[in-house]
């Protein structure tokens, strides 16, 4: 049984599908690839359908990364059968744990800036309305926490197979 992970944003089109992309690339290159599905979404259905905005896309390309993708809107029937939902900003893991169906499913939803040891603000700013140093930025925040949580996640695929 797969360790399924989504990254939650609002459109679905610049910051979790960066997430998505980055932590992908660590799941396989850490030889978790087919015990760690890692998906994306937003809160809302703005861009359902659209491609991610083509700054991010030209950020992850120019450091290595893959950058297909296609937005869509989180839903909550989607709880059941994910482990961990991993909110880009505060608003997000409010109206994430809003449209939780139960207590349990609040839990599974937290900041994806939690897992850098070193984030002093665990928002990662939405880098839509300005220019290229915000998505650049936001890149390196995400890469930063996502090697704790590729630690959190290892920790608990590896416990599922013990």
């Amino acid at each position: 049984m797969s360790y399924r992970v989504c990254f939650v944003c609002t459109g679905n089109i610049c910051r979790s599908p960066m997430a998505e992309s980055v932590f992908r690339s660590r799941v396989r290159e850490a030889g978790l690839g087919g015990r760690v599905e890692v998906d994306s979404a937003g809160t809302d259905g703005w861009h359902e359908g659209d491609g991610a905005d083509p700054r991010t896309v030209a950020v992850l390309e120019d450091n290595g990364y893959g950058s297909g993708h296609t937005a869509r809107r989180f839903q909550a029937s989607w709880f059941s059968r994910l482990d961990l939902v991993l909110a880009l900003d505060a608003g997000h893991l409010r109206a994430l744990r809003r449209l939780a169906p139960t207590a349990q499913d609040a839990e599974k939803v937290r900041l994806l800036r939690s897992y850098d040891p070193a984030a002093g603000d665990l928002d990662v700013p939405d880098p839509y309305y300005g220019g290229m140093d915000g998505f650049e930025e936001c890149l390196e925040m995400v890469e930063a926490a996502s090697d704790g949580l590729l630690a959190a996640v290892r920790e608990h695929v590896e416990g599922r197979a013990a």
